[in-house]
């Protein structure tokens, strides 16, 4: 079954009842959910309330739970601390992962990112083949940091010369965070799922940064958020902000399909096979993460 992902942006109070997530406005019930349904629940308002059940009650079906500061950015996310009958195992490969691995790790996985790069910029019509040039020059740990001279390159062509890729940017800007935010929180709910740690990467090192694994895994799927952004860039020309309309078809993106080598399955159900394969590096059972192509 495809899991949601559900956006609460007006006042609420959120409980549970039956195993079902129930959603009060104003004092009458607005709706319900069965929370064995829901992915990722985004909290988007302040004035949304909710009870220690609740929030028990979707961390026990590994749900990731999002929520939003003032700038309606991510404040802070909720994952589960035990969803794998083996987690110690699963954590002692991953602390003991040798770096040699772990830079092989992430030089396929900076491949991956360029050749799914290479693969938007093919079917919106423009030229990737220095794209396709840079993926054989990746050496391990990506040393050459040919994923930042591929980025410079591939934003040019895909949102124009003038763009400039930044967190706190001007649009379409927040429409990347915001397609970013839900795909982070999807693939650490992933990572967790498959007995790892978010907290260590296999390159990212952040002392501050939680998911260090995450922003590592996440980064060959980013171009499946950047496909939606060009569609709606060009959709809803001279929209700036970020409206709930752009927001739903943003939500969007962990149920579209994407391309392994021998199947297509939505996104969110992808991510699990890549964080598994990601487990089995680890142990050693395999030889490189399975991630899937535009």
């Amino acid at each position: 079954m495809i899991k949601r992902t559900i956006a609460i942006e007006n006042p609420a109070r959120l409980s549970v009842k039956d195993d079902q997530l129930l959603i009060e406005q104003e004092g009458s019930l607005s709706g319900s959910i069965p929370i064995e349904d829901i992915g990722v629940l985004i909290i988007d308002n302040h004035g949304v309330v909710y009870t220690h059940a609740c929030m028990t009650a979707l961390l026990n079906n590994n749900t990731a739970v999002i929520l939003s500061g003032n700038n309606h950015h991510p404040a802070g996310l909720l994952l589960p601390l035990d969803t794998n009958s083996v987690q110690s195992e699963r954590f002692r490969y991953q602390i003991e992962a040798s770096l040699p691995l772990k830079k092989q790790l992430w030089q396929q996985t900076v491949k991956s990112k360029i050749r799914n790069q290479a693969g938007l910029l093919k079917i919106i019509g423009e030229e990737h083949a220095r794209l396709l040039a840079m993926i054989k020059e990746v050496k391990s740990d990506d040393t050459g940091n040919l994923e930042a001279q591929a980025s410079r390159y591939y934003w040019c062509r895909l949102l124009g010369k003038e763009f400039r890729r930044d967190r706190f940017g001007e649009y379409p800007n927040n429409l990347l965070n915001y397609g970013y935010m839900v795909l982070r929180a999807a693939v650490a709910r992933s990572l967790v799922s498959s007995g790892l740690l978010p907290t260590l990467g296999i390159h990212h090192r952040n002392r501050y940064n939680a998911y260090c694994l995450a922003d590592d895994i996440m980064e060959p799927y980013r171009v499946f958020v950047d496909q939606i952004v060009y569609k709606l860039k060009k959709q809803y020309e001279g929209t700036i902000s970020l409206t709930k309309e752009l927001k739903k078809e943003l939500l969007n993106i962990l149920t579209g399909d994407v391309q392994f080598d021998d199947m297509k399955s939505p996104l969110i159900v992808g991510l699990h096979r890549t964080t598994a394969s990601l487990y089995r590096c680890f142990s050693e059972e395999q030889k490189s993460i399975d991630y899937p192509s535009l």
